[in-house]
């Protein structure tokens, strides 16, 4: 599987990385029984809507719970893995050509990420509400897994941003970075979705339209110091 070249500027400080899905094996019955377990659980969070218990992906894969937990110790690892079969594609993609610039690396980004939230919208959503289920359990003191952990796409839009490296102060360039994030996710498509109840299309139009006036408010307020 091809990896994402290191960002061409250093990431900005964050106070976790995000959770790695399983190695899965490369071939053989630990392959299949691997596959086996995984594709049951994206079905059963497509067809009800929640996130499945170890236990539960076992029954309905034929496969023992100790089998089960050996390749998937926790929910965090399941849906780690849901979410990187939804969206590895994306996350292994190149940022772009050498030659775009940032608003179109940027753009080419969010287009091919887009399609991606329609087709595994329910395996996204459950990923968001495994992060804050876990969130409210910890804070309580009753969380009782390794959590789940978000945030690969801090990476992605790293390599999107890179053409800006010279063009911005350190300080700015961070700023439009985070705020793209809050944009580049399920959050902002769960939004315009649930509240506006607005389709696909103006979904995409509407949140590359606010990353056109991030970028452009960005460069204007002013360039590297």
């Amino acid at each position: 599987m091809r990896q994402h070249s290191p960002p061409e500027f250093p990431l900005p400080r964050v106070p976790f990385r995000p959770t790695e899905a399983p190695q899965p094996p490369s071939k053989g019955v630990r392959a299949a029984t691997f596959r086996l377990l995984l594709d049951t659980a994206m079905d059963l969070i497509q067809q009800d809507g929640h996130i499945p218990s170890i236990a539960e992906v076992a029954v309905r894969s034929n496969v023992s719970r100790a089998t089960a937990y050996r390749y998937f110790p926790s929910r965090s690892a399941l849906i780690t893995s849901v979410v990187d079969a939804s969206l590895g594609a994306v996350r292994n993609a190149p940022p772009g050509t050498e030659e775009a610039g940032a608003r179109e690396r940027v753009h080419q980004v969010f287009k091919a990420t887009f399609p991606r939230f329609q087709r595994y919208e329910p395996q996204l959503r459950a990923a968001l509400q495994l992060a804050l289920e876990q969130w409210a359990l910890q804070r309580a003191g009753l969380l009782e897994e390794e959590p789940y952990r978000r945030g690969h796409r801090v990476a992605i839009l790293a390599g999107a941003l890179a053409p800006l490296k010279g063009q911005l102060a350190p300080a700015v360039r961070d700023r439009l970075h985070r705020a793209l994030s809050v944009l580049y996710g399920i959050e902002a498509y769960t939004i315009l979705k649930d509240m506006w109840d607005v389709s696909e299309k103006e979904i995409e139009r509407t949140v590359l339209w606010m990353a056109d006036a991030l970028i452009e408010a960005s460069v204007r307020e002013g360039k590297k110091k």
